[in-house]
Order: C-alpha cells, then sequence, then structure tokens
C-alpha cells in the first residue's frame, strides 16, 4: 500500500512549532470558523491542522517577511518551476556563497523561493537571521547531504495551499478580516527573556517591547470581537503582564529549543502558550 503524502513544513524556522505542536493541539478550541496566522514562519501548526481532516474551513497565513511569503505563493502557484530549478543546485560552498550574494528581489518568484529553501537547507544550523540591511548573512553549514529538494513535500504543500489566502502584512492588519469564533493563532519573535537572549533576527527592524504591547492590544480587541486567540511566547515577565487581564489562560509548556548558536543552550526550556478562552490547566 502507498504511504500516505502528507503536507509538512518545507522550512527549518528559528523559533518554528514542530516541537510545541502537540501542546498546540492539546489547546485548541473544541470548534472554530476560520483560521488565521499573522506569523506564519515554517507553518508547523497550519500544517499539522492541514494533516487532520476538517480542522480548517478557510485559512489566511501571512508574515511581514517577503521571502517567506514569495516562497509560499511560489510553492501554491508555480510548484513545478521551483522543483526544477532547486533541483539543479548542488550541495556547495562556493555556489553557497555566490547564491547568497544575489538579491532576491531581482529575481523572479520561482528562483527566490528556491534561493531561500537552498540556503535554509545548507546554511549553519538552518537558521534564518538577517543583518539590520536585511541581507542573509548565515554561513555554509556543515550537513554531508540535505534534501535540498523534497519535491514531494513540495507537491503536497502546494496542494493544501490551493484554497489559502496568502499575504506579505504586518500582524494587527488581522483586525480587519477576523471574525467571531475565528481562531488566530500568533507566534512572534519571543521577547528575551535576558539580556543576552534575542530572537528577533528574523526582521533588520527587530521585534521589542514596543512590538509586544501592540500585539497584545491586538489580541484583547480580537477578543472584543469574539474571536479565539491562541498565542506562544517565551515565559518573559512582560508576556505574564500583557496577558494578565481580560480573562486569558497562561499556560506553561517544556519545548526543546532545536536552533541556538551556542550548543550548550540548547534542550528544554519553560514557553507560554496564552489564548483567551479555557484549555485544560488553565
Amino acid at each position: 500500500m502507498a504511504q500516505l503524502v502528507v503536507p509538512r513544513p518545507f522550512l527549518k524556522w528559528a523559533g518554528g512549532k514542530t516541537q510545541l505542536t502537540k501542546e498546540l493541539l492539546k489547546r485548541l478550541p473544541p470548534d472554530f470558523k476560520n483560521y488565521h496566522e499573522p506569523f506564519v514562519g515554517g507553518g508547523a501548526l497550519f500544517f499539522a491542522l492541514m494533516r487532520a481532516k476538517n480542522k480548517i474551513k478557510k485559512a489566511y497565513l501571512a508574515d511581514l517577511n517577503t521571502e517567506l511569503v514569495d516562497t509560499y505563493l511560489a510553492i501554491r502557484d508555480d510548484v513545478e518551476t521551483l522543483i526544477t530549478v532547486l533541483a539543479g543546485y548542488p550541495h556547495d560552498r562556493d555556489f553557497f556563497y555566490d547564491i547568497r550574494a544575489q538579491a532576491p528581489a531581482e529575481m523572479d518568484r520561482a528562483y527566490r523561493a528556491a534561493r531561500m529553501i537552498y540556503l535554509n537547507k545548507t546554511c549553519y544550523n538552518g537558521l534564518y537571521r538577517v543583518n539590520r540591511k536585511g541581507k542573509f548573512n548565515v554561513p555554509f553549514g556543515s550537513y554531508k547531504s540535505p534534501k535540498i529538494c523534497d519535491e514531494v513535500n513540495l507537491r503536497a504543500v502546494s496542494e493544501v495551499l490551493q484554497k489559502v489566502e496568502i499575504e506579505q502584512r504586518s500582524f494587527e492588519t488581522v483586525l480587519q478580516c477576523a471574525r467571531k469564533n475565528d481562531l488566530v493563532y500568533f507566534d512572534p519573535p519571543y521577547q528575551p527573556v535576558s539580556k543576552t537572549a534575542n530572537f528577533t533576527s528574523y526582521q533588520p527592524t527587530g521585534f521589542g517591547q514596543a512590538e509586544q504591547q501592540k500585539l497584545s492590544e491586538v489580541c484583547h480587541k480580537l477578543g472584543a470581537k469574539q474571536a479565539k486567540v491562541m498565542l506562544s511566547n517565551s515565559n518573559a515577565t512582560l508576556i505574564h503582564e500583557l496577558y494578565s487581564t481580560n480573562g486569558f489562560c497562561i499556560n506553561k509548556v517544556q519545548a526543546n529549543r532545536a536552533i541556538n548558536s551556542n550548543p550548550k543552550k540548547r534542550g528544554k526550556l519553560t514557553e507560554l502558550i496564552v489564548t483567551n478562552y479555557r484549555t485544560a490547566g488553565c
């Protein structure tokens, strides 16, 4: 019997929720209408929901990262061209630095997407990071034989994205489209839990305390619209303070930190799952 092909994240994303997916699934509301994810990143929860039949009626995915959004769009709208381009890319150090130096804005979408996937699969630790000029600056990795072109999964992802709305936009715009009983899942860059911790290098402008405050205001406004909100973040004092009112539930969970420049700092850590509805343990 042929193995069922199911869509899974096509990028290894810093802060991605693959390790936390089971905990998130446990805390879903019993039912919801449309699904919104304004910080889609690697889309771990979205793909988990798409693997479960009838969990999502309509999905709206967004992110501020232009290259990421273009990659989703290329997979949805032109996956065969993307596969053809990506399949021709060698696992080679010199090629890596040549393609890293290219300006993605000057490339066609399929080539831009191939570049992003290639860099993600072959760079150091699969870490997506940009400098203040918005340029990808992660060095070549030490993988022996990375699976650069997973055409089976790319086609599966393309299939589930066919009826999904995908846009490059800021998180607060979800207020314009989320309705009563919709589920909005926020997975923002995490609030640092110490002065040396920093999870905000996905955009050159960063995501600091002011942005966390703005996000909490959006979450409270969504609650007033009777939309259902779930958010993941670090176990930082600021996050506890921002969601201590209006009936928000704060659950502490253990998660694996899969990406860190210092191997000694990888492993279990406490994270928060915040909801504006009651969940187990809250």
